[in-house]
C-alpha cells in the first residue's frame, strides 16, 4: 500500500496535459493493492471530481448495483479509470489526455498486478487494447500479453440506452462465473 500511495502523491503533482488546471480533484483510483480483479474506466466524471473517489456518481451507483447482484465485494477489487482528471463538461478525453495519463494507469497495473482487467467502455477498450470496435470484443474474456481483458460497455451507457443495460447485467453475470 505504501508503493501506491507514494505513486498517488506523484500523479497529483502531474501537469502533463491541460485537464490539471480545471480539476478539483485527480481521481486516482481505489481498492486493495492486492486485488484480482481490476475495472478500468473512462474518466473521472462531476461528483468524481468532487470527491475524489472512482465511480460515486450516477454510473457508480449503477456499477456498485452491478456489483451487489453479482456478489462482487467493491472493497475486493480495484477501481479506476484512463484519465485522473476531470475533462470539462465530461467530454471525450483527447489524444494527448489519454497518451498524458497512459503512464499512470500502466503503473497502477504494473503495481496492482491484477488477474483481470474489465474494460468499462469504447474509451477504456481503444486505449489499452486499440482492437477495434468494443461491440466487436465486448462480453469475452480477451488474452493480451499475458494478461485478461474482459471488454464490456461503460455502466453510463446503460444509463442513457436501456438496451445497453440488458447487454451490461448479461456482461457482468459471466464476470461472476470468473470471480
Amino acid at each position: 500500500m505504501k508503493k501506491l500511495n507514494k505513486f498517488k502523491k506523484e500523479v497529483e503533482k502531474c501537469r502533463k496535459c491541460s485537464l490539471w488546471k480545471t480539476r478539483k480533484k485527480i481521481v486516482f483510483g481505489e481498492g486493495p493493492v492486492s486485488a484480482k480483479i481490476m475495472f478500468l474506466g473512462e474518466a473521472p466524471g462531476k461528483e468524481e471530481d468532487k470527491t475524489g473517489i472512482p465511480f460515486c456518481g450516477r454510473a457508480g451507483k449503477l456499477l456498485d448495483n452491478l456489483l451487489k447482484e453479482n456478489k462482487i465485494d467493491r472493497k475486493k477489487v480495484y477501481i479506476t479509470s484512463v484519465i485522473k482528471c476531470r475533462p470539462p463538461k465530461n467530454r471525450i478525453p483527447s489524444k494527448e489526455e489519454l497518451t498524458a495519463c497512459r503512464k499512470w494507469w500502466q503503473k497502477q497495473i504494473g503495481i496492482i498486478k491484477p488477474k483481470k482487467i474489465i474494460l468499462l467502455g469504447r474509451v477504456a477498450f481503444n486505449t489499452v487494447l486499440g482492437l477495434g470496435e468494443l461491440g466487436d470484443c465486448r462480453g469475452r474474456w480477451l488474452k493480451v500479453k499475458n494478461q485478461l481483458y474482459f471488454p464490456t460497455y461503460h455502466p453510463a451507457a446503460a444509463l442513457r440506452f436501456p438496451r445497453i443495460k440488458k447487454i451490461l447485467e448479461k456482461d457482468f453475470k459471466k464476470i461472476k462465473e470468473n470471480y
